[in-house]
């Protein structure tokens, strides 16, 4: 009889610690998803609309360097093509990449392909620069905001203000 109620009160006693147990091990798996940022990341070469609308045909290949940077991808055996290839892929996973290539006639310009500008305005379509910070900046203050919604701390009231 007495190994009945003792089996019986270590279930008891189980059940009472393994619920906050439990309980503790869905709350850190479900905060840990706020916990990992993931950087944006940027390869090859920063395509900005505005430096391809500076580019017209007749220009000489150190116009178009001084302009656009040093292209991605050159070969010795085609010298009259360069290109230029931008690749973005945002923190929440939003790939966006360009090709731009540019074609000589000897020393000058002659035509350059993928140089249209986007159809969609979005910043992960046209990733220059300042679609770039921009969409970095929302990232962080987002962070920020996640960050300032997990604080434990002491929360302040936006209408109170120091006193002088």
């Amino acid at each position: 009889m007495g190994d009945s109620s003792t089996s019986a009160n270590q279930l008891t006693f189980n059940r009472h610690l393994m619920r906050p147990f439990l309980l503790s091990l869905v709350v850190l798996s479900l905060s840990a998803c706020n916990i990992v940022y993931k950087l944006p990341t940027r390869q090859g070469n920063v395509i900005e609309q505005r430096d391809l609308d500076k580019l017209k045909p007749g220009m000489t290949r150190e116009q178009v360097e001084f302009v656009m940077g040093t292209p991605l991808a050159t070969t010795p055996f085609r010298s009259d093509r360069w290109d230029y290839y931008g690749y973005y892929e945002s923190p929440q996973g939003q790939v966006a990449q360009r090709t731009v290539t540019m074609y000589f006639d000897g020393e000058e310009l002659s035509r350059i392909e993928g140089a249209d500008a986007p159809k969609d305005e979005d910043a992960n379509s046209k990733p220059d620069v300042g679609a770039i910070m921009k969409a970095d900046e929302q990232d962080r203050r987002a962070a920020e905001r996640g960050a300032r919604e997990n604080d434990p701390g002491v929360i302040f009231n936006p209408d109170q203000r120091a006193p002088n």
